[in-house]
C-alpha cells in the first residue's frame, strides 16, 4: 500500500501478507468501457481507493472486501472460463500483491486489462498487461490528484479515458489534449465518457463531431444492459 491517506483505506490493507488482497468481489460480465466494450470479461475488483470522485460509481468498494489470495483469485479467473480478465477496483495498484497477481494471470495465458485512476505509477506493471488509465478531470474533485509521469509511461495497449461531468469538464478535457497528446503514443486511444446521469451521451457526441475531436465516444454498456447501480455486472 503506497501514496494514500489511512483515513480513506480500510485498515486491513496495512496488515496483508506478500501474496493476499483485499477482493470486493470478482465476476463474469460484459466489459462496458474501452476498446474492448461488449467482450466477454472475467473482473477481479479490489477494495479501497485513495481518491473520492464526486461521480464515483463503486463506492461500495472503498471498504467492503474478503482476503483472498492470489492463487484462489487465479482459481476464480480460471473457472469462469473467460480469455479476458480486467483488475480493477476501488484502486488496484494500492495494493501490493497485484502485481504477481496480473503478472500470473499473463503466465496462465490470460489477456489481462487494469483499470487504474493515474494517481499512481504504472511503471511496475507487467508489459503484457494493457493499461486503462482513467485520467481525472475537473468535476471528479480529484484533477488534481493526476500524475503527469503516469503519462510518460503509456506504450501501445495502453488507453486512455476522460469522465465527464458537463461542458466545463469537455472544455478542459479539450485543452488537455490539444497540450498533451503530442507526448502521447499514437496507438493509445483517447475516450471521452459521458458521467452517467450528470451528462447526456448525445450532448457530447455532438461536441465532439463539432470540434473533429480525435477521440472515442466511451459509454458504459453494462449501464445500457442492466439497471445502473446492479453489482456484479
Amino acid at each position: 500500500m503506497s501514496e494514500a491517506k489511512d483515513t480513506l483505506l480500510p485498515p486491513v490493507l496495512g496488515k496483508l501478507g506478500a501474496r493476499e488482497l483485499l477482493v470486493n468481489e470478482i465476476f463474469h460480465s460484459i466489459q462496458g468501457e474501452s476498446t474492448h466494450t461488449g467482450r466477454p470479461c472475467t473482473f477481479i475488483r479490489l477494495t479501497g481507493c485513495h481518491l473520492r470522485c464526486v461521480w464515483c460509481d463503486s463506492e461500495y468498494a472503498f471498504f467492503e472486501g474478503s482476503t483472498m489470495t492470489v492463487g484462489e483469485c487465479i482459481a476464480r479467473a480460471e473457472a469462469a472460463g473467460c480469455p479476458l480478465v480486467e483488475v480493477t477496483g476501488g484502486e488496484p495498484l494500492l495494493q501490493l500483491a497485484v502485481y504477481p497477481l496480473m503478472a500470473e494471470l499473463c503466465d496462465r495465458g490470460f489477456e489481462v486489462l487494469l483499470e487504474t485512476s493515474g494517481a499512481v505509477g504504472i511503471e511496475r506493471v507487467d508489459p503484457r498487461v494493457k493499461r486503462i488509465v482513467d485520467w481525472k478531470c475537473p468535476g471528479s474533485g480529484m484533477d488534481l490528484r493526476n500524475k503527469p509521469a503516469v503519462l510518460e509511461s503509456l506504450r501501445p495497449g495502453d488507453e486512455l479515458k476522460l469522465v465527464l461531468a458537463d461542458r466545463r469538464d469537455y472544455e478542459w478535457a479539450r485543452a488537455w489534449l490539444e497540450g498533451e497528446r503530442p507526448r502521447l503514443p499514437a496507438e493509445v486511444p483517447v475516450h471521452f465518457s459521458p458521467a452517467f446521469g450528470q451528462l447526456r451521451a448525445e450532448e457530447l457526441a455532438r461536441w465532439i463531431l463539432d470540434d473533429r475531436l480525435p477521440v472515442r465516444l466511451n459509454l458504459q454498456l453494462h449501464k445500457w444492459i442492466w439497471e445502473p447501480g446492479t453489482r456484479g455486472v
